[in-house]
């Protein structure tokens, strides 16, 4: 299992405490950590995870670089430009499980939903 360092400010991100999206994101990495289990999927929701803490560089989908974990208006932004790509092949960079599973991540960290992401 790949450890991410914690991170050393209390606060939000998105609507969640950090705690909650560090332990969303250390469930689905251990439900996902199997070889068959590894689904494109889960990738995607774990890059929007760590994308959404400031983990992760650049953003899943849009690939736009933020200092650090980004304000909700930009978390906001990435899961619409996912809820594109999932609607329009046309627009597509990466395959719509991933794009589907950045959007669960992302629409959960916001308050959209109450389901997290979990291995399919």
């Amino acid at each position: 299992m790949t450890r991410h360092e914690p991170s050393t400010t209390q606060g939000k991100t998105g609507v969640r405490d950090v705690s909650q999206v560090d332990r969303a994101f250390e469930c689905l990495e251990a439900e996902a950590a199997g070889p068959d289990r590894q689904t494109q999927y889960a990738r995607g929701a774990l890059a929007g995870y760590l994308w959404a803490l400031g983990r992760g560089e650049p953003a899943p989908i849009t690939a736009q670089s933020s200092d650090g974990a980004p304000a909700m208006e930009v978390l906001m932004a990435e899961a619409d430009a996912a809820t594109v790509q999932i609607q329009d092949s046309t627009q597509r960079t990466v395959p719509r499980d991933y794009l589907q599973g950045v959007h669960d991540a992302l629409a959960w960290v916001c308050g959209h939903t109450d389901d997290k992401p979990l291995a399919l």
